[in-house]
Parts: structure tokens; sequence; C-alpha cells
């Protein structure tokens, strides 16, 4: 609930350009859907371990691209291992084989065409030296979400699914072209996306 009313609150910065209450709903939001994960109800395991630490790093995601001076690249970085550690979350408990293949048949082709998409946007932008951090931001979440398929659990397959909208619509929006209503749309889908990953751990 708690995180629900900072995310709520983020949007609501976001819409109105309000950078202060931005810099505190923001990060907020997030520690507490980690707070949240934290106090679940299921097993301490090695799963549920790799959540949390997959939280963290949204986290600090979340405050290096917020920064009034551009950290894009740490940014990146830090949602590209809470994207691995996310996966490793589902490779910890456990996937089905049957799911595996049908997250691959969606995921991968769609992260292929996105990828292409921005990195010829980059290239002809002239910052081809993100060209290979983008890329490889593809492989890992592409990778989280075929492991949310294998788990079997619908909610972190739409949690998953979430992600890679919301991330899809920072990259439309950073190298293509930006819409009135990418910022708010990017923060909606993305704390959709971390509430139906924390959910899925049920």
């Amino acid at each position: 609930m708690v995180a629900a009313v900072f995310a709520v609150l983020d949007w609501i910065a976001v819409a109105r350009g309000s950078s202060r209450l931005e810099y505190v709903a923001k990060p907020v939001a997030t520690t507490m859907f980690l707070a949240a994960a934290a106090t679940l109800d299921v097993g301490h395991g090695a799963a549920w371990v790799l959540v949390l630490a997959a939280l963290a790093c949204c986290v600090a995601g979340d405050v290096f691209l917020m920064l009034p001076r551009d950290a894009f690249v740490p940014g990146l970085a830090s949602f590209a291992v809470a994207q691995v550690l996310f996966a490793a979350g589902f490779v910890a408990g456990g996937l089905g084989a049957p799911g595996v293949a049908a997250g691959a048949a969606v995921a991968i082709p769609a992260a292929a065409l996105l990828a292409r998409r921005y990195i010829g946007a980059l290239r002809r932008s002239g910052h081809a030296v993100l060209v290979a951090p983008v890329a490889t931001y593809m492989v890992v979440i592409a990778g989280m979400a075929v492991a949310s398929s294998g788990s079997g659990a619908l909610v972190a397959v739409a949690g998953a699914a979430s992600f890679m909208v919301s991330d899809s619509l920072i990259a439309e929006s950073r190298f293509v072209a930006t819409r009135r209503w990418h910022p708010v749309a990017i923060m909606v889908t993305y704390h959709a996306a971390l509430a139906g990953l924390v959910l899925g751990q049920l």
C-alpha cells in the first residue's frame, strides 16, 4: 500500500514536472517495493535473496536516472544488473520448459526488433558509443522476460512485460522522439512491473 501511494505521487510529480517531489517519491516508491518483497511470507531462499538484490539495483538505477547530470550509462548498468538478478531468481525458483519456450518465442523477436530500432537511431544521431550498452541491456531484459515465463507465474510474466514496455518507452523518448505522455507512461509501467515481479514471489 505504501509503495502504491508513493508510486502515484511519483506519477503526479512527473506529470507536473515537479523535480522536488520526484526526487522523494521515485526512490521511496521502489524502496517500498523492496520492503514489501522483504516482508513477504515466502521461503527465504536463493530466489528471494536475488529478487531483493534486483530491487536494490532498481533503487540505484532510479537515483542515477533522475540526477540533474546525465548518468544514463550508470543507470542503465544498474538496471541491467537488476534484470540479471531477476532472471537468476526465476531460475533459482525453477523453470518449466514449455514456459521458457513460449517466452523465448515472444520476448526474443520483440527485443530484437526494438534493439534494431534504437540502435539505428543511436547511429544516425551520432551516439554510437551507446550502441553496446543498449544492445547488452536488450539481451538481459529479454532473458529476464523468458525466465519469468518459465516460472509459470502469470503476474511475474505481466511484470516482466511491463518492464520491457517501460524501458522501450525510455529508449523511444531518449533516442527516437519524445511524446508528452511518455514520462508518465514510463513510470506507470515501471511501477506495474515492480508490483508484478514482487507479487510473482508468492
